[in-house]
Parts: C-alpha cells; sequence; structure tokens
C-alpha cells in the first residue's frame, strides 16, 4: 500500500521505518527542515522502560498542591481559558486513582519492554549511532521514605518483568561515583541495569537517512493543514507544499504522528484525541575531558530531572509545565536545572555554557499513547507518547506497521479498535 506518516519525530521516523520493512511505499511530511527537530530534539536521552509508572498515580495530586505557586516546581500548571486544558486535567486527576493507574502502568510497561527489545534488534540489525549508552539507569533518592514508597513499587515492576534492584547509598555510589562529590545524602536507589539512554534526534536523523535508502520519501518544509475525507476513508492530506501553494497528497493509508499537534489536524475531520502539550526543559552542558560527570543515566526523583551522558555533552531534562502551546524558554526554569547540575556535580567545568531548548510533550490523561485505528478506516494513529516517546518508538512503529498490514501485533497493548479514540 501506499502510506503517508505525518510528522518525522522519533515516532513518525521509526513508523515509517517499520512500514517501509512491511513492503510499504512510504512518504512521511513535516513542517520542519529536517528529521527530529522538535520535541525529539533534545529531550532526556533516557531510554526508560523503569519509568513506565504514569505521571498519573495516586501521590502526584498532593504534590501538585505542595508545589503551587513556585515557578520552578516539577509540574507547574498555568490556568488558561481554555476548556480542553481543563477537561484534560479533570481526566489526568480521574487516571490518579488507584486502579486506573495500575492498569496504566501495565499498558505502559508492556509497551516500553517490548520497544527496548524491539530498539536492540534495530540497532543489530542497521548498525545505527546515537551516542547510545547501555550502562542501565540509577533512580537516586535523598529521602528514605520516598526510597521506601519506591521499593514497595520496584517489586510490582519486577512482577511484570522490568528488572529493578533496590540499592543502598554505598551501593548507589558504586555504581555512579561522580555523585560522591554532591553534598547532599544519598538515602539510596533503584537501579535498572537492562535500560539504555542515547540521543533521540541523533537517532531519528539517523534512522531517516537509512529509511531513505530504502525508499521512503521525506517531504520537509511541507505544513499539513487539514485532512479531507471521503465516507468512511481519508481521501488525502491537504499540505502547504514546498512552492508555497496547498496540494493535495493522497495515500491508502494515513498515519498520524504529529505528537502534541496531532489534535488540531484531527478535528478537521471530526476526531477528538486527549492529547494535551506538556512542555518540557532541557539543558545540553559540553563536557571537558577531566570533568567528572556521571557514566550511568540518572534521574533525580527529588527534582524530577534526567541526566544523560551523551558523547562529550550532559543532556539535563525534566519538569511539566502545562501551558498550551507556548514553546518559548522561561529561563528561571532553565536556571534552576543548571542549579540542580551544578550541586549534584561541581566539577563540571563548563555548566556556565548550558544551552536551554524547551518542547511539547504529547501527554495523554493516563500517559498511554493512542497507537491503532479510528473510526475512518485508513487513518491511523501512531502519537500521545508523553514524556515516553523515545522509549516507545520502537515498539509502537512496528506495532502501527502491523496494523496497517492487517495483522495483530505481538504486544499485549490496548490497541485503538474500529472506534473514534473517545
Amino acid at each position: 500500500m501506499r502510506v503517508i506518516v505525518l510528522g518525522a519525530g522519533v515516532v513518525g521516523t521509526t513508523a515509517a521505518w517499520y512500514l517501509a520493512s512491511a513492503g510499504h511505499e512510504v512518504t512521511v511530511i513535516d513542517r520542519q527542515p529536517g528529521a527530529g527537530l522538535e520535541t525529539s530534539f533534545a529531550n532526556g536521552g533516557q531510554i526508560s522502560a523503569s519509568h513506565a509508572e504514569p505521571w498519573a498515580n495516586p501521590s502526584t495530586p498532593a504534590k501538585a498542591l505542595k508545589w503551587l505557586g513556585r515557578e520552578d516546581a516539577p509540574l507547574l500548571f498555568r490556568l488558561r481559558a481554555d476548556p480542553r486544558q481543563w477537561a484534560w486535567a479533570l481526566s489526568f486527576l480521574i487516571e490518579c486513582l488507584p486502579s486506573r493507574s495500575l492498569a496504566n502502568t501495565r499498558e505502559l510497561l508492556a509497551l516500553a519492554l517490548h520497544s527496548r527489545d524491539r530498539l536492540g534488534a534495530l540497532r543489530r540489525e542497521t548498525g545505527i549511532e546515537y551516542d547510545q549508552r547501555s550502562r542501565g539507569i540509577l533512580q537516586f533518592f535523598i529521602d528514605p521514605d520516598e526510597l521506601e514508597r519506591a521499593a514497595r513499587k520496584a517489586a510490582f515492576m519486577r512482577e511484570l518483568g522490568c528488572e529493578r534492584e533496590v540499592k543502598n547509598a554505598a551501593e548507589t555510589l558504586a555504581i555512579e561515583p561522580a555523585l560522591a562529590g554532591a553534598p547532599i545524602p544519598l538515602a539510596g536507589s533503584i537501579y535498572t541495569p537492562t535500560d539504555e539512554s542515547g540521543d533521540a534526534c541523533k537517532f531519528t536523523q539517523g534512522l531517516a537517512k537509512l529509511a531513505a535508502e530504502r525508499g521512503v520519501r521525506f517531504r520537509y518544509g511541507c505544513t499539513v493543514r487539514r485532512l479531507e475525507t471521503a465516507g468512511d476513508r481519508v481521501a488525502a492530506a491537504v499540505i502547504d507544499g514546498n512552492a508555497g501553494s496547498e496540494e493535495r497528497a493522497s495515500a491508502d493509508a494515513y498515519v498520524v504522528a504529529l505528537g502534541s499537534y496531532s489534535p488540531q489536524l484531527l478535528r478537521t475531520v471530526g476526531v477528538s484525541v486527549p492529547i494535551y502539550p506538556l512542555k518540557g526543559y532541557s539543558i545540553t552542558v559540553p563536557l571537558a575531558e577531566d570533568d567528572v560527570a556521571p557514566q550511568a543515566s540518572l534521574t533525580d526523583e527529588s527534582a524530577k530531572l534526567v541526566f544523560s551522558r551523551l558523547g562529550d555533552r550532559l543532556r539535563v531534562a525534566g519538569t511539566a509545565e502545562l501551558t498550551g502551546y507556548d514553546t518559548s524558554i522561561n529561563r528561571v526554569r532553565c536556571e534552576a536545572i543548571v542549579r540542580r547540575t551544578r550541586e549534584l556535580f561541581p566539577r563540571l567545568s563548563h555548566a556556565d555554557r548550558a544551552e536551554f531548548w524547551s518542547g511539547l510533550r504529547p501527554a495523554t490523561p493516563s500517559n498511554v499513547p493512542l497507537v491503532g485505528r479510528t473510526r475512518y478506516m485508513n487513518l491511523f494513529l501512531d502519537t500521545g507518547h508523553g514524556t515516553l516517546g523515545w522509549t516507545m518508538a520502537a515498539g509502537s512503529g512496528q506495532a502501527i506497521a502491523e496494523i496497517v498490514s492487517g495483522r495483530r501485533p505481538e504486544v499485549a497493548f490496548r490497541f485503538l479498535g474500529g472506534r473514534s479514540p473517545v
């Protein structure tokens, strides 16, 4: 079949790769001048099945109340005259119920573990390089009570197949000696040795190059304005072409992988999806040869930050801000990340040269992505991955290729059926 993938981020590009591998003729359309230049550009770098527990969990509402009024809070809710924001927030609170959170964790972990396996297979098949590191993810704690609660959750995750090891302070420092320079008392950590890290943008651009060599056509600089339908099928995607005029791009099937911008396009054909942009920030610090910086990928549980070494750079990312489609950089929040980075790793030479970045994560209230069919027979979704797009891209990409091909995906996940997502 001829398939159009809308979006050339890590999710869309990976879906295109698997669709082409399944024998389809694939075209990818994106408004940017290249692949991986929006949310995939400077994310935290973690491929983290261990972080499959959703943001929507029973402990979040109390924490969110505690953070109210703090400009540097890990979760910042900016009130807007936006009914979609309020509807999303209400649904988010419902998903914080213990039974919902538990079910969502199972869903996310199943896809995340499958995706991690698929990424490893893809790496072996192609030899693709993206500053990958297979040293695991170390989630460290300062508060002993937080560690105890995390240890109970780790036991549950182990039952579901995710290897999570509880470590004391000494064992934590043995895994990551760079933390020894931090003037904070460590309570301990949860270590997932099978998790990985790597540069999502470098991966996306490398995979796009490989996909193009296999015949995938990439059309950059083309903004998708709307979809047109005929009966129960999508007839065309209307785009602003490279010449500046509108044109209709037609195919047998369409995959929407536009991240936070998916709802805007889908509304043109009456499909409503519960996705709202969750703004995140990152800093990228150049590393000198003698810098004491982490070798493993880290998660700072108290500050809700992740740290990943990407070649000769340290990427630090985190925080969540519900502020609509505003992508401007709030320096207060970025400078808070710099301060925490300096506190943990005082022997960094160039923290003052950190590059700031912000991006919009496409979050569903449950944190479970939307992968599968819509009520239109040839319109498919691969979107809504929230903070786990890099983690789940390979798994959801392979799965959507199977669904478009009329086959059942091998992973036990609640894929969208033949009805509307809502």
